[in-house]
């Protein structure tokens, strides 16, 4: 074991340690890292294909589709401080590998979930799913921000979140296809009310695309279990425990105003990405079948992968909360267009928000764990329990129930403000903890 290496955690832009391994360590652990940001972007948005299959297999009006995606984000509140405990516990790398393993279980879940087909063991399918995400958020998120110098960490972020829109850019294509194509009602005309036998068949079209998810998610716990990755946890751990019980989370503006800054952009990118497909499918919009619209989403996650990819370059020369300040004015100015315009405009100009959303999950989060120092894990995690403003979509729904699903992307718009509030003020550091030592091992290729 290497003698310990004194490095500011949460100094600068990033959480902390620069040093642990050489930086062909470091990018070989940011590789593998990167796949896990693939995974559950990708399994994230199989939802938003899925859930306008739900709704037509159940027969669920928009309230009843987005409970469907708060029970997902309902599982960031609860599970986020088990994980952050069993992080403590069993280190980094173990977690990660038990988040893949959840998901897998939860993934397989979905089988029986279609044969019977029953919406509640649906409902908990995809809450266990998001339980396994939720851990590997926890355990992965504030890792990238400590694997390297922390002045680059929110464009070091913002790059492996690039490789997470990837994932959320290729799943509209695989559940379009394996879902949507291969059923009724994604190629009914909008409004088109199915009969018993073909609602059966539809729910049982998600057996083999979960199958397949699965298969993949053991694989790649697999390959993470054989990784030697330099273990942080335990490190971080030892200095956190006699360093924070002098410090508070609650004196960090930063932190304070930034767990409500994700809580509240989660509301708008979900609601936007689920209900996307029923938008732009409406007759006074594009007109198009659901499995049309599927290739659209393609467009709006691509545009959150080429902003994170294009943001990852421009942070290491511009200061983050700028840029978040210009996406955050840009997301505003298309969803009032989308909210008030009709036909292919209101459809482009919501297809265009995906590239002013791409920056603002990976930059408020390392915004909001500046300068935390041994606070840095449970802040991280206060900031990964705030995913469960996604929950919250319900309240879109239901406005778009009452008032009409175009109004109902007024909420999307008013979100966007608070960003830019945070971005312009809430994201100054008011304290600074000071450095903490760190011990670790170079990461090195798998066995």
């Amino acid at each position: 074991m290497p003698a310990p290496i004194t490095t500011p955690l949460g100094a600068g832009a990033g959480a902390g340690a620069a040093s642990v391994g050489d930086p062909r360590a470091q990018r070989s652990a940011l590789t593998l890292l990167a796949s896990l940001f693939f995974m559950w972007g990708f399994i994230t948005v199989i939802n938003n294909t899925l859930l306008p299959h739900l709704r037509s297999v159940f027969d669920l009006n928009y309230t009843q589709t987005t409970l469907i995606e708060s029970v997902w984000f309902i599982a960031y509140f609860f599970a986020s401080i088990p994980s952050a405990k069993l992080i403590e516990k069993i280190g980094y790398k173990k977690s990660m590998v038990t988040g893949l393993l959840i998901m897998a279980f939860g993934a397989l879940l979905m089988i029986p979930a279609a044969r019977i087909p029953s919406y509640g063991v649906v409902l908990t399918a995809l809450f266990i799913v998001a339980s396994g995400i939720t851990l590997l958020q926890v355990a992965a998120n504030p890792y990238v921000a400590v694997v390297g110098p922390p002045e680059t960490a929110s464009s070091r972020l913002n790059l492996v979140q690039a490789f997470n829109s990837l994932g959320t850019t290729l799943a509209p294509l695989f559940g379009g296809y394996l879902i949507l194509s291969r059923s009724a009602s994604g190629n009914a005309e909008a409004g088109k009310v199915l009969a018993q036998a073909e609602r059966l068949a539809d729910a049982q079209s998600v057996q083999l695309p979960y199958f397949i998810v699965a298969v993949v998610l053991v694989a790649l716990a697999v390959v993470i279990a054989r990784y030697k990755l330099p273990d942080l946890g335990s490190s971080t751990r030892r200095a956190a425990v006699s360093e924070r019980k002098s410090h508070s989370l609650w004196k960090h503006r930063n932190l304070v105003l930034g767990i409500p800054a994700i809580f509240i952009y989660l509301i708008a990118e979900i609601g936007v990405s689920n209900l996307f497909i029923n938008f732009v499918s409406d007759p006074k919009i594009g007109g198009l079948t659901h499995t049309e619209a599927s290739r659209y989403l393609f467009l709006l996650w691509g545009g959150m992968m080429v902003g994170r990819f294009i943001g990852s370059v421009w942070m290491r020369k511009v200061d983050p909360a700028k840029v978040l300040a210009i996406f955050s004015s840009l997301a505003f100015v298309v969803m009032i267009i989308t909210t008030f315009s009709s036909g292919p405009v209101a459809m482009w100009s919501l297809i265009a928000v995906g590239l002013f959303h791409s920056i603002m999950f990976p930059t408020i989060f390392t915004l909001g764990i500046k300068g935390l120092g041994a606070l840095t894990e449970e802040g991280s995690g206060l900031l990964v329990m705030a995913i469960a403003g996604g929950a919250l979509v319900i309240v879109q729904g239901k406005i778009a129930d009452t008032y009409g699903l175009q109004i109902s992307f007024l909420v999307t718009a008013i979100c966007e403000l608070y960003v830019l509030f945070y971005a312009l003020w809430g994201s100054r550091v008011t304290a600074e903890e000071a450095p903490v030592a760190l011990e670790g091992e170079p990461a090195t290729a798998a066995e």
